[in-house]
């Protein structure tokens, strides 16, 4: 197991956007795709964070990734709108396209927004936290071209890739429920985190090259790779399937339907609802039911193994709280790819180690 390092939030945003800048971005793009990164670790989920920098980089050096790119229109009817990214970085497409959306359902009462050609969207559930900071519900469905890395149902190599899935409900006077989850057991960056860090996968999680059973992160890492399962067996596999069609087909407009072996850059479609509640229903009605039920589900004793009962996106909040005090932990493996990805794109590597001033090393986190 590798040890890792514990990074200040505040200099490891320092040292992140001293390597974005390496892309050529201008400091509007920086800041965006810093701070999506960093939230994805502060939330917790490390898989969508600062290690995803060195495929961004490998994706901007073979071309499939354009810096400084923006939204485009490709069709609007009011309460739709058809976007294109660009190959543009995710943070950016993702914030300018979900600013539109949310401005045409505040103007309409709903949008359905299809966005297509854009690079890594990162952790969807960012999309949906911005939808109800604005009180808005908002429903995702996206697809993954690149690599296939998740088995059908039943199949037994990989056909499609982790495909995510998100809502968001606000919650008036509270906390919102925010439901952000790969259709895969795992996202693929958690095989990769566990692989840098010499960790063994949980049973049920993975596939070997050979469609067998494995506990070995490396078959969703390097050659010759394996898959990563769907969650829930076919019901995982159902969505996963319908994340494609509709974030893919529709939205997109592209599928997964060959191995795309040879390129590191990841390419994302997302269909997303956004609708206001309160043009759509009474207002307090809805507050009040759904405060009450989170509260009756919250009231059901914890089992043994459980402190409490826990709803979508409270993790995220308390993982956020503790590691802005205490700091954010990044594996020495993918701290030493960051090192390397800095100096592809030009930069020191001593200047961006400088930067993050590591704190101390503790045990895998």
């Amino acid at each position: 197991m590798t040890s890792s390092h514990l990074i200040a939030a505040g200099r490891l945003e320092a040292a992140v956007a001293y390597l974005v800048r390496g892309f050529g971005s201008d400091e509007r793009e920086v800041a965006l795709v810093t701070d999506n990164l960093l939230q994805a670790n502060l939330a917790g989920h490390d898989s969508h964070g600062v290690g995803m920098l060195p495929r961004y980089v490998s994706a901007f050096l073979e071309g499939g990734l354009c810096p400084n790119a923006h939204v485009a229109i490709k069709r609007d009817s009011g309460a739709q709108l058809a976007l294109d990214g660009q190959g543009g970085f995710g943070q950016v497409i993702g914030h300018e396209a979900m600013r539109l959306g949310i401005e045409r359902a505040r103007q309409h009462g709903s949008c359905i927004m299809a966005l297509g050609n854009v690079h890594h969207l990162c952790r969807i559930g960012a999309w949906a936290e911005m939808a109800v900071s604005e009180g808005l519900v908002s429903i995702h469905f996206a697809n993954v071209i690149a690599r296939p890395i998740v088995a059908p149902w039943g199949g037994s190599d990989a056909r499609f890739g982790t495909n995510p899935f998100a809502v968001g409900i606000p919650v008036a006077g509270g906390a919102p429920v925010v439901l952000d989850m790969a259709t895969s057991v795992i996202a693929q960056g958690k095989a990769r985190l566990a692989y840098n860090r010499g960790e063994a996968l949980p049973p049920g999680q993975m596939l070997d090259d050979q469609g067998q059973p494995s506990t070995d992160p490396r078959y969703g890492v390097v050659e010759p790779l394996g898959a990563l399962r769907a969650f829930g067996e076919h019901k995982g596999f159902g969505l996963a399937l319908v994340c494609e069609v509709l974030g893919g087909a529709l939205a997109g407009g592209l599928t997964t339907h060959t191995s795309d072996t040879g390129r590191q850059r990841i390419q994302n479609g997302m269909l997303t609802i956004l609708v206001d509640p309160q043009r759509l229903a009474d207002g307090a009605l809805f507050a009040g039911q759904t405060q009450a039920f989170l509260d009756w589900v919250r009231s059901s004793p914890a089992q043994d193994g459980s402190e409490r009962v826990r709803v979508a996106g409270e993790p995220e909040r308390e993982c956020r709280a503790r590691r802005l005090a205490s700091g954010i932990p990044v594996d020495a493996n993918t701290w030493n790819e960051l090192c390397t990805s800095a100096a592809r794109l030009g930069r020191d590597p001593e200047e961006f180690e400088r930067l993050a001033g590591v704190v101390r090393a503790l045990g895998s986190n």
